[in-house]
Order: C-alpha cells, then structure tokens, then sequence
C-alpha cells in the first residue's frame, strides 16, 4: 500500500520548524532527508526512522518495523505531533549517522 500525499504533508508540516527537511518520492513511498542525510521515510502511511543509539535512547519503548519485504526494521514514531521532540529527534539522528561517502570518479575512456 503506498503512502497517501495528505499524510506526506502532515509529516512534512510536523518537521517544518526543524529546518532543512525535503523528501524524495521512492515507489508510492518519501524518503525523508534532514540536512541531506536519510534519516527514516514515510512507508504504508508510517514514520519510520533509521534505527541508531540516540533514536533508541530517546524512544526506548517505540516498536521496530519493517518498512517493506526485505528491509532492515526502522522504529515507528509515535510522538510525531510533539515538534519539540522532533527537533531533537532529527538533529540526534543526524550526528548518528557518518557523512555520505563521496562516489568515486568515474574513469574517462579516449
């Protein structure tokens, strides 16, 4: 089941005093982006978010799914109208994650 735009906006608009937050339309799903890392995606009409320590520490009890066949589980959020936990919440992820690696230059052929 793919996730319905009216709930992309909510989410949107849930993140929106964060700052820096875009998404990217993957196959009926967002991911979302803060400060041009991944850091969860709206799926099956669920905030997901990738699963690191500071998001553990701060939502210890929050369950683990799978955001489709075959993914590794991301933890559902649950608190997505509290925009002051948000804040915290995204920019905690986001010195979580290391920095995207740089794709290597691609050889030129004569």
């Amino acid at each position: 089941m793919a996730s319905s735009k009216e709930y992309l906006e909510f989410v949107m608009d849930q993140l929106s005093s964060v700052g820096d937050v875009s998404y990217r339309a993957m196959m009926g799903e967002y991911v979302i982006y803060y400060r041009g890392k991944v850091i969860g995606g709206i799926f099956d009409n669920r905030f997901l978010v990738k699963d690191t320590k500071s998001a553990k520490q701060l939502m210890p009890d929050a369950p683990m799914e799978y955001p489709y066949e075959g993914a590794r589980p991301m933890i559902a959020v649950d608190s997505i109208d509290n925009r002051d936990f948000m804040a915290v919440l995204l920019n905690s992820i986001f010195e979580d994650i290391p920095e995207p690696k740089r794709g290597r230059p691609r050889s030129v052929k004569n």
